[in-house]
């Protein structure tokens, strides 16, 4: 139970949220997925509670994910699922509220950073600062941003992939893309579909992703088994993916990620791109998990890739740490809910 108060760090993820407390590091991990009952209007469920029901409930109920593609799709809901995890965190009697960080994707517009804020606020927040998911995600994964020296940082998550080029504690150069582990998902449950005539659900597109999936097919030779609905008879049927298939399924957003980061590349002033070069580039994000993402980047683009120590927890660890240096990089880097 975290003290009243507490200031905290939340990377509000398409896939997940996670939640840092000052002095605790990483208290909450779960699915950012919300089951409703259409007929009430009622919230069932949140969380890892919700994600055991998707695929699996009756009709009147359904399992929203209020975030796509790293932006708020469903205010009310969001604002639901952020006040009931501050509370899961803070207790459900807080006599103070606390202060709170949130990584937002480097493309986020002024509407969709004002929504998250005021959904941050509305769910209990006394004051609600954003900062930029690729800069959280370097301080999260421990590089010193703060000289003036380059640093890259590709963070592969859920809805967006965010690359960016950082310096003297602030963003120099960046590009958002929303093609990330989501579109990996629908990319492998189209080649099943297509493939093998069978209808797959987004859990199983994500365990065959997990199971079998990789960007680099000469050093996987695994298999994963795939449970689903036969489009003809419209009978359950189970077929046998293997790694290199699921690299075909995985190619087109595989080589959207490239592009991107191909793009910011070659727009990096010469003297950061020569510190990249020697320093190479730091991979983070859930989506950066994906089996040989960074050796296939590296070949690439001819640039050394580093996988962070833990992906999933940089956003969140750097939102955290961020907060508690505020007053060192709030020059360059925070946006207060009375700014915008």
């Amino acid at each position: 139970m975290a003290s009243l108060g507490t200031d905290m760090g939340i990377d509000l993820g398409t896939a997940n949220v996670l939640v840092f407390l000052r002095g605790k590091g990483i208290v909450l991990r779960e699915p950012s997925v919300v089951t409703v009952d259409t007929a009430t209007g009622k919230v069932l469920a949140i969380g890892d509670e919700a994600r055991r029901m998707v695929g699996r409930t009756p009709g009147h109920i359904v399992a929203v994910r209020p975030l796509r593609d790293g932006v708020i799709a469903d205010f009310e809901v969001t604002e639901t699922m952020l006040r009931y995890f501050i509370r899961k965190v803070c207790g459900r009697r807080m006599l103070f509220r606390p202060r709170i960080m949130i990584g937002i994707p480097s493309a986020a517009s002024t509407v969709e950073k004002r929504a998250v804020i005021e959904a941050a606020t509305r769910a209990g927040a006394r004051k609600t600062y954003l900062i930029e998911q690729p800069l959280a995600a370097s301080i999260g994964a421990g590089l010193d941003i703060t000289k003036p020296s380059g640093n890259m940082v590709v963070d592969v998550g859920g809805g967006t992939t965010d690359v960016a080029i950082l310096s003297l504690g602030g963003v120099v150069l960046s590009d958002s893309i929303k093609v990330a582990g989501d579109k990996m998902d629908d990319a492998i449950a189209r080649y099943v579909r297509r493939e093998f005539g069978l209808m797959i659900g987004e859990r199983m597109a994500e365990d065959v992703k997990i199971q079998a999936g990789t960007a680099y097919p000469r050093a996987r030779s695994a298999q994963a088994e795939i449970r689903g609905r036969d489009l003809i008879t419209g009978l359950p049927k189970t077929v046998t993916i293997t790694s290199a298939q699921a690299f075909e399924a995985l190619r087109e957003p595989l080589e959207a990620i490239v592009r991107a980061i191909r793009s910011v590349l070659e727009r990096t002033p010469p003297e950061l791109a020569a510190d990249i070069s020697e320093k190479g580039m730091v991979l983070t994000g859930g989506g950066a998990l994906l089996h040989g993402l960074d050796r296939m980047v590296s070949d690439e683009t001819g640039v050394p890739v580093f996988l962070a120590e833990d992906p999933m927890s940089c956003v969140a660890m750097g939102t955290g740490r961020a907060l508690e240096f505020y007053e060192t990089y709030h020059d360059h880097v925070f946006e207060q809910s009375r700014v915008i």
